[in-house]
């Protein structure tokens, strides 16, 4: 095994479609679970390396994609974009429906897509924010720190003031790794919890 970090390609794109989809059940293969593999990726992944490519970082295990993280560096000015010229796309590509029997995670995907991307108050003063996904044969080795490093240093080198992100209540890895990383809670939901870092 050789776990490398090295920038977004567009030709990763189809390989971390996979990689998002195998983490999309709290960090777990969430492959079973959706009847289309991809509607995970079109709203969590995509437009962050088809806008902002220049913040997104591949791990790689003897050079093939097996985790990745991505981000804005601008929340707000991300999401009008994507309500712009991403979200008209997908809405009409997959149209609210009653009918979720059966497809239960997609109908959620599309709710959201439906909803679109939106800037909570509470995250206002964290203007970045990142999604981070690992498949399980990177993790334990560190490469998570080392990624989330790489991400937050090119922030600062961007003049990025501070970062937000939010983890699932069920995923209890995550959010012990994301305080060991020094975030700290900006507000409790239901599910999930928002955590923010200043630079």
């Amino acid at each position: 095994m050789q776990l490398e970090i090295r920038p977004y390609h567009p030709t990763d794109l189809t390989a971390l479609y996979k990689i998002c989809l195998q983490t999309a059940n709290s960090g777990g293969d969430a492959t079973r679970l959706f009847n289309n593999p991809d509607i995970v990726g079109h709203f969590y992944l995509a437009p962050y390396v088809q806008y902002e490519p220049e913040v997104a970082f591949i791990v790689t295990n003897n050079n093939e994609p097996c985790g990745y993280i991505v981000g804005t560096k601008d929340s707000q000015l991300f999401f009008e974009k994507s309500e712009r010229d991403w979200l008209p796309m997908l809405r009409e590509r997959y149209p609210l429906s009653d009918d979720s029997k059966g497809h239960v995670h997609d109908a959620r995907i599309i709710k959201r897509i439906h909803e679109g991307y939106i800037v909570k108050e509470e995250l206002r003063d964290y203007p970045a924010h990142l999604h981070i996904n690992l498949l399980p044969e990177t993790q334990g080795q560190g490469i998570g720190r080392k990624l989330m490093e790489i991400f937050i240093n090119n922030l600062i080198d961007l003049n990025v003031s501070a970062l937000h992100l939010e983890v699932g209540k069920a995923n209890p890895g995550a959010i012990n790794f994301y305080e060991r990383m020094g975030f700290k809670i900006i507000k409790e939901y239901d599910h999930s919890i928002s955590y923010g870092i200043n630079f």
